[in-house]
């Protein structure tokens, strides 16, 4: 029996990958049946990228290193968007504090109030369209 468990994990050497195993390898790992890193697991690949060396080979899609170093999983993109929104919300409260005090300090109105101007502004071209240009 233990030579048999023996037999069944037997790591491979770069001289026994023959373009038929790679090609399965590689279609395997393309159609999503495994990982890169699932397949040097299964079938005892030693080279930590030689499955990727293969895919950028002999595959048909485009696998580029960086890329898939880089890959984002979806909870760690939402954790980042998270992030990213909470800081542009206090940019926001920090401006809108700023121009609050600017508005106290310099007696002014920075901050305008563009549909009742626009309303306002509306309502005096229609008058003046109103009024007849008789003179």
């Amino acid at each position: 029996m233990k030579d048999q468990e023996i037999k069944s994990y037997h790591r491979r050497t770069q001289k026994d990958y023959s373009l038929a195993f790679k090609l399965e390898i590689v279609d395997a790992v393309e159609k999503g049946e495994l990982t890169y890193k699932q397949a040097q697991l299964r079938y005892g690949i030693q080279g930590r990228s030689t499955v990727l060396v293969w895919l950028r080979k002999h595959g048909r899609l485009d696998w580029k290193e960086s890329e898939l170093m880089k890959r984002d999983t979806p909870s760690k993109k939402i954790k980042e968007l998270e992030k990213k929104l909470k800081r542009l919300e206090q940019e926001k409260e920090i401006l809108n504090r700023a121009i609050d005090i600017a508005d106290s300090q310099f007696h002014t109105d920075i901050r305008k109030k563009y549909l009742s101007l626009l309303s306002e502004a509306t309502k005096q071209a229609q008058s003046e369209e109103d009024i007849p240009s008789n003179l």
